[in-house]
């Protein structure tokens, strides 16, 4: 079976619009494409080698699809090995459209069924890149093996974050991490079970008792 991994790079305010240029994504008025790169020190590019270093299928949505397929294919001087690794792989393709998918070795998955089939079979592990989009539907299906998140340390302040309407409730287990030079925070981790709650005990006064009025009847 495979395993299907996401890697994400991420803002402190949980942003993940658009890190890789000025216009990978300006919808919605966005302004600060390429937020990432003056932060991206050398151990970031190792750490972003290495989760590209084994063999993989891609996994990804449509709107990052096109961006790949209008980018990759084309790069040249020192991104030419990554094109040509990203054309090669198979990259299947999480869409409910009917639009072509015209670049080589694309396939359309319709929904997580789909995904799910593909996972149970044979073939190299299915890395997912940006497409925050396909997130609540995979971890809600349990189909998310590992999370690789690249938090930098910037706050954006606007644009798409990274975990939307949808997402199910849930914890994750930290298997491995490291701090780069310029402060980002390589994060890996993998779903651990159903969200557990506690408390640090119960307070009874009559202004406690007045503010849980508050909150059921909506007036706090």
């Amino acid at each position: 079976m495979r395993k299907i991994i996401g890697g994400m790079f991420v803002s402190l305010d949980g942003v993940i619009q658009a890190p890789g240029g000025p216009s990978e994504d300006a919808t919605g008025g966005f302004v600060h494409g390429g937020w990432m790169f003056p932060l991206a020190d050398d151990q970031v590019g190792a750490a972003i080698g290495d989760f590209i270093s084994r063999l993989y299928d891609l996994l990804l949505g449509r709107r990052t699809y096109d961006i790949f397929a209008a980018y990759w294919p084309y790069v040249d001087g020192e991104g030419t090995a990554m094109g040509e690794a990203f054309t090669a792989a198979n990259k299947y393709v999480l869409t409910q459209g009917a639009q072509p998918l015209p670049w080589a070795n694309s396939h359309r998955m319709r929904g997580v069924d789909d995904v799910a089939m593909l996972k149970r079979g044979d073939g190299p592990d299915l890395l997912i890149q940006g497409s925050s989009t396909i997130y609540p539907a995979l971890l809600a299906a349990g189909l998310l093996d590992r999370l690789v998140l690249y938090t930098f340390p910037i706050m954006v302040g606007s644009g798409k974050r990274l975990f939307g309407e949808g997402t199910p409730s849930g914890t994750l287990k930290l298997v491995d991490h490291q701090v780069s030079p310029g402060g980002t925070v390589i994060a890996t981790y993998e779903p651990a079970g159903r969200v557990e709650t506690g408390s640090f005990g119960p307070i009874r006064s009559e202004r406690e008792d007045q503010r849980q009025t508050k909150m059921k009847d909506g007036t706090w």
